[in-house]
């Protein structure tokens, strides 16, 4: 199932776009999403670090409290998705080595 391209959604990443410091994130959105849309959000990231540095599912639970459905999600979309949490995944790593 892929995102709806509609003028709606391009506004919105636009508007995440340009934010342009973690603090502006943090004000942005704490009004945009509730606690546990976001705990979840950073949730599924830290997972998806894990399985890409070739963590099994149960130190991966242990390491984020996740459920093993949400890590069976996300090493889906890894394997199959559109590639973001691979090129999110490899900016970060970028920004470590600088």
């Amino acid at each position: 199932m892929s995102l709806p391209k509609n003028q709606e959604t391009d506004r919105l990443f636009r508007s995440i776009l340009a934010l342009g410091s973690v603090e502006e994130c943090y004000q942005y959105f704490e009004d945009l999403c509730t606690v546990r849309e976001i705990q979840s959000f950073a949730q599924r990231l830290a997972v998806a670090e894990r399985l890409s540095q070739g963590c099994s599912y149960q130190q991966t639970i242990r390491e984020t409290g996740a459920s093993s459905a949400t890590i069976s999600r996300v090493n889906r979309c890894l394997e199959y998705g559109a590639g973001g949490y691979p090129l999110v995944l490899g900016r970060l790593h970028d920004d470590k080595e600088d």
